[in-house]
């Protein structure tokens, strides 16, 4: 049977999520999770649809994509596809054709599994290695302790503090309550939570999310940030143990973070509330 691409579609968010959930296994090579599905959901059910591209063979999805941004392809795959030849050649195919409407002109970046055919064929095409991201992952079978200061889990109607310290923690950052609201109503959300954490004076200092690909999968940060006024104290430290805490009760076997290797804060921040870094990994890129 042929190989069928096309962009979900509204009605067709909830399969595609659905396949990337159950994808998610511990040992797995890290990839595109339900949560940055859900993530991407802050602009809309519409824009998110937009952005995610599936490959189907028989009426089984074999790929999923997420286009997370103008030129970055987030892609994955089936575990049973992820050598498919035929699957493989016609991602390849797809991604550096351009009127193929998966990927713009240009230059252009693509995320792929560790171990997957795909990667091999890119690098066959020219495609050369690019940003270097570091995968950390912490075990959730054993208890994960208490962050060490008051954590709220966000809701409705605390969406704008929430939405306050993901302004205060990334430059350039533009998220607002309407977008959190946005974020919730979509289908990932039903398994995640976002934390707050507070300090002494009853300052929000540092905010996470946190994503659940159902029980006995492994969960995901995205993201986590520190108020850049409140940084240097351990925040970082504790709202990630908070992030394990809030994941292990919703029955995640583990939770990963990614995070760009030159980032070396971040990295120290994940070891220090017991994350295990992984084998650095690199994007795949195309010049302009």
């Amino acid at each position: 049977m042929a190989i069928v691409w096309g962009k979900a579609g509204v009605d067709g968010l909830g399969e595609a999520v659905g396949a990337l959930r159950e994808w998610q296994t511990d040992g797995a090579p890290m990839q595109l999770h339900p949560g940055d599905v859900g993530w991407f959901w802050r602009f809309g059910a519409e824009a998110t649809a937009a952005a995610v591209r599936t490959w189907s063979r028989g009426g089984r999805i074999l790929a999923v994509g997420l286009l997370d941004g103008p030129g970055l392809l987030r892609l994955t795959m089936a575990p049973d596809a992820r050598r498919d030849e035929e699957l493989a050649r016609q991602l390849v195919e797809d991604v550096t054709r351009p009127e193929r409407g998966v990927l713009p002109e240009g230059k252009a970046d693509i995320e792929t599994p560790a171990g997957s055919l795909v990667r091999d064929l890119l690098f066959e095409a020219g495609w050369k290695a690019g940003e270097p991201w570091t995968p950390l992952r912490r075990d959730l079978t054993e208890p994960v302790g208490d962050p060490g200061m008051r954590v709220e889990v966000i809701g409705p109607e605390t969406a704008d503090v929430r939405a306050a310290v993901q302004r205060a923690s990334f430059d350039g950052s533009r998220f607002t309550d309407d977008l959190w609201h946005a974020m919730a109503s979509g289908s990932p959300y039903a398994d995640a939570r976002c934390l707050v954490a507070y300090d002494d004076q009853d300052d929000a200092v540092a905010a996470v999310t946190v994503w659940s690909a159902g029980p006995g999968r492994p969960g995901l940060l995205e993201p986590m940030g520190v108020h850049r006024e409140h940084r240097g104290h351990g925040y970082g430290k504790a709202i990630t143990v908070a992030a394990a805490a809030a994941l292990q009760e919703l029955g995640s076997s583990s939770t990963i973070v990614f995070t760009p290797s030159s980032n070396v804060g971040a990295v120290a921040t994940y070891r220090s509330a017991g994350f295990r870094q992984r084998p650095e990994v690199q994007d795949q890129s195309r010049d302009a």
